[in-house]
């Protein structure tokens, strides 16, 4: 199993390598779901993972709240990318969304020309697409060469191990076309049980490891 540790800024790369992260995720501001890090932090933990052989992922994510970005916004997420891309990093982590509770698929395609030649997440925008459009979404990720999915099966207020029904109905669909990383509120202590569960083969979070 990859363990994919989401951090916020550089301390606490070494311990969290040194704990058993296969992967780092760089999230600045985790209170309101994750922002774009800075280019500092990016570049020394990016420099740092290369040495130990660390994959390194990075948020792009202008800001809080919603996922329906504006035009300068997405331009700026397209700018983010390409300033990682030149770093060096593994992928990104991205995710937009319209009105209609539906991918922003105009939105994500500019995003993903920016991002060509490197892994990509499609995050917990997931969650809030409509339930019944959620393997139609499936589908245009696939179809997109997205890497991954990260979801908590429902809204992150519910308890994880009460969404694995959900979660299981994804994994399956997916089976063999796009990895589900399931993510929020996942600890070192209820991550056996649901690794028994769901036969996971990535896992995403800031506790997956204990305390750092």
């Amino acid at each position: 199993m990859i363990k994919e540790v989401c951090l916020e800024n550089f301390t606490l790369v070494p311990s969290a390598i040194q704990k058993g992260a296969d992967r780092i995720e760089l999230c600045d501001n985790l209170s309101v779901g994750g922002t774009t890090v800075s280019y500092g932090v990016a570049a020394k933990t990016i420099s740092y993972c290369r040495n130990t052989h660390t994959n390194v992922m990075a948020i792009v994510r202008p800001r809080g709240g919603n996922f329906i970005y504006n035009e300068d916004e997405v331009d700026i997420m397209c700018q983010d990318i390409l300033l990682f891309k030149n770093l060096g990093i593994n992928g990104v982590v991205v995710g937009c969304l319209n009105k209609d509770n539906w991918i922003d698929e105009i939105a994500m395609e500019k995003c993903l020309n920016a991002a060509t030649n490197m892994e990509i997440t499609f995050h917990m925008a997931f969650d809030q697409i409509a339930p019944t459009r959620k393997f139609q979404a499936i589908d245009w990720l696939v179809a997109h060469q997205v890497s991954r999915i990260l979801t908590h099966g429902g809204p992150l207020s519910t308890r994880i191990e009460d969404n694995i029904p959900v979660l299981k109905s994804y994994i399956e669909y997916a089976s063999g076309k796009i990895i589900i990383v399931p993510g929020g509120g996942i600890t070192s202590a209820n991550l056996p049980f649901l690794s028994a569960q769901l036969g996971i083969e990535e896992v995403h979070g800031t506790r997956i490891l204990g305390d750092l």
